[in-house]
């Protein structure tokens, strides 16, 4: 897209702002991976534990010298769904807390983090698919914030969250530009971004009535997708998801999509960039980035970029 017409995209400009790039230049980091020999990294625990197994997307943020993990365990299919919290100095040796699953009879899964100022924000799937928000000052004690309303833009709610097919799942939590943002599915049909501007964000507006991406055209992806992660490299954004092609739901694949507005998103031409599961996080730890991809009900997996790309630039 040209750089003209995309000054003509007023809300974009107003809410995100703009940058004209050739859309071309995707760091050969950001597609191609090799996997960590010893893979996987991190997996359920043995029978009997309250973490046998362990759900899509867990959460990797590096701070203050350690990998830190927050994931989802649960010991039966129908069973809750609890957080449980892990930290690595390397990505490759994890040691889970003793004090798992944190908040024990909260439903807690496919989470996201974020740290504004002092206080970390995590974002989850809660019963029924609806999101919650929590917080915490240590990482580690989480004080529950409540459900979400989320709103189209004419104001009306997009759902009860005490419906049971209301879903707004796999929450992507972020801010810019002074707004906060947030990505979510619904039934993993297509994704769609919504903003707050409340300091505790728990009232949404959508910015747009339709998604910002949907499946298709491309076979790889038609049946269902979910965005899992944004990172921000010069100034153009980058978006990891997962989608698959296949009824029922199965064989994963890793996809990546670009935007210069948090909108528009485009597509990654040669996609899918892997079939490495249903999770995909890139993490940067100040020397390099990894990508995590969290393998839905059965382990972690670690990959390495096929080369360095820039370090990325904070969101806020």
């Amino acid at each position: 897209m040209q750089c003209a017409r995309r000054l003509g995209i007023c809300l974009a400009v107003f809410l995100f702002g703009n940058s004209c790039q050739d859309q071309n230049q995707i760091p050969r980091g950001l597609i191609e991976f090799k996997p960590y020999a010893d893979n996987p990294v991190f997996a359920g625990a043995p029978a009997g534990s309250w973490d046998p197994t362990i759900r899509e997307r867990g959460w990797v943020m590096f701070e203050d010298g350690l990998h830190h993990l927050w994931y989802t365990g649960y010991a039966e299919p129908d069973g809750i769904k609890q957080l449980g919290y892990a930290t690595s100095p390397d990505g490759i040796i994890w040691n889970k807390h003793e004090k798992n699953p944190l908040n024990p009879d909260s439903w807690i899964e496919d989470v996201s983090v974020y740290k504004f100022g002092s206080v970390y924000f995590m974002m989850a799937e809660g019963v029924h698919d609806w999101p919650h928000l929590l917080t915490s000052t240590d990482r580690l004690n989480w004080t529950e914030q409540g459900s979400l309303l989320i709103h189209d833009p004419d104001g009306a709610p997009i759902a009860d969250p005490a419906d049971e097919n209301s879903h707004a799942g796999t929450p992507i939590l972020l801010k810019e530009h002074d707004r906060w943002l947030l990505y979510f599915e619904r039934s993993d049909a297509a994704v769609w971004l919504a903003t707050s501007m409340d300091s505790i964000p728990l009232n949404w507006t959508k910015v747009q009535k339709e998604p910002v991406l949907s499946p298709g055209p491309g076979k790889y992806d038609n049946i269902a997708l979910a965005a899992d992660c944004i990172v921000k490299i010069d100034h153009r954004y980058y978006m990891y998801y997962h989608a698959t092609a296949e009824t029922p739901w199965n064989r994963w694949c890793v996809c990546l999509a670009y935007s210069d507005d948090l909108i528009h998103w485009t597509k990654y031409e040669k996609n899918p960039i892997g079939y490495y599961g249903d999770a995909p996080m890139l993490v940067f730890n100040g020397k390099a980035c990894l990508l995590f991809v969290t393998d839905s009900g059965r382990e972690m997996k670690l990959y390495f970029p096929a080369q360095n790309i820039p370090f990325p630039e904070r969101m806020e």
